[in-house]
């Protein structure tokens, strides 16, 4: 892509985003979108290159989206997960993959969503929802089906401001791992869970 056009497609998107965020503040976990340094280390935290279905929730205006198109093996499928409707448009229009699957809806119906596009347990789930501005009930709930979803060895990476997940995660997932990325504004917490193969009886 011609650089002048990277530019302004970046460009657009913080504009678009900040919109966004204006508009629904308790959906839009940030006033810009994330760093190219924080999506390498979401990347390499959730293992996308040897992913086959990975799940994002709350994708904005795709630049994680893009990141992970760009990691996923060619067979593999991304399903994308955005409550916010005019994200859901600039997706469609704007990514043209095969591999993608954009629909619209809430995270709490994670499992639903995977079953309608008949999609097997995914790899990786991605999340950038801010756990920090919803209820304790939903945000449970949320990582309750996270937690069901994933196939055995699946990992769970949250990227977010505060320590929020990682409180409501602990308790269903076991302890986390955190790392954080200061090339991003501002810095972010990464969390990362992996699900546990059950133990033959």
């Amino acid at each position: 892509m011609p650089t002048n056009v990277l530019q302004q497609k970046q460009q657009d998107d913080r504009i678009v985003f900040l919109r966004e965020f204006l508009r629904h503040p308790n959906q839009v976990a940030s006033i810009i979108p994330s760093s190219r340094f924080l999506e390498r280390r979401i990347m390499a935290l959730a293992g996308i290159k040897t992913a086959h279905t990975v799940v994002e929730l709350g994708a904005g205006t795709g630049g994680t989206t893009r990141a992970v198109l760009r990691e996923l093996p060619k067979d593999g499928k991304l399903l994308v997960m955005e409550i916010n409707p005019r994200f859901c448009t600039r997706l469609r229009q704007l990514i043209q993959d095969e591999r993608l699957i954009v629909h619209r809806g809430n995270a709490q119906e994670l499992r639903e969503a995977i079953t309608t596009h008949g999609l097997r347990a995914p790899d990786a789930i991605i999340s950038g929802i801010p756990f920090s501005t919803m209820g304790c009930d939903t945000g449970e709930r949320i990582l309750n089906g996270v937690r069901s979803a994933l196939a055995p060895g699946g990992r769970f990476v949250a990227y977010q401001f505060t320590k929020q997940v990682h409180e409501l995660a602990s308790p269903l997932l076991g302890p986390g791992r955190m790392e954080l990325e200061l090339l991003n504004i501002p810095p972010m917490r990464l969390y990362r869970w992996e699900k546990q193969a059950r133990c033959p009886n």
